[in-house]
């Protein structure tokens, strides 16, 4: 899959350098990207398969959980175009805080 947004996550954690877990959390998105850049997924099932407590959410959107659920990834998904387009990266605190459907 080919990602874009990613200066959304680079600037959350430029932010918030010195925070408890950060580091933890930079070590799992990076991991997260490096699956996302193999993938191959067609539809929100291949999702599923390798990130099963992913939540997928309406009009392409999943919502994945980074550092034990603490961080959360909102991304819009173009299954055709092979696209993950990050839109939104934050605690969970944060993310209960928006409408992950709109973003």
């Amino acid at each position: 899959m080919i990602v874009i947004g990613a200066g959304v996550v680079e600037s959350y954690f430029a932010d918030h350098g010195g925070h408890r877990g950060i580091r933890a959390a930079r070590a799992q998105y990076d991991a997260w990207l490096g699956i996302v850049a193999r993938a191959a997924w067609r539809n929100p099932e291949d999702v599923r398969l390798s990130h099963p407590k992913a939540s997928v959410l309406k009009a392409g959107r999943v919502a994945f959980d980074i550092k034990g659920n603490d961080y959360r990834l909102n991304a819009r998904i173009q299954y055709q175009a092979g696209v993950v387009a990050i839109r939104i990266f934050g605690t969970h605190a944060e993310y209960d805080r928006i409408d992950a459907g709109s973003v």
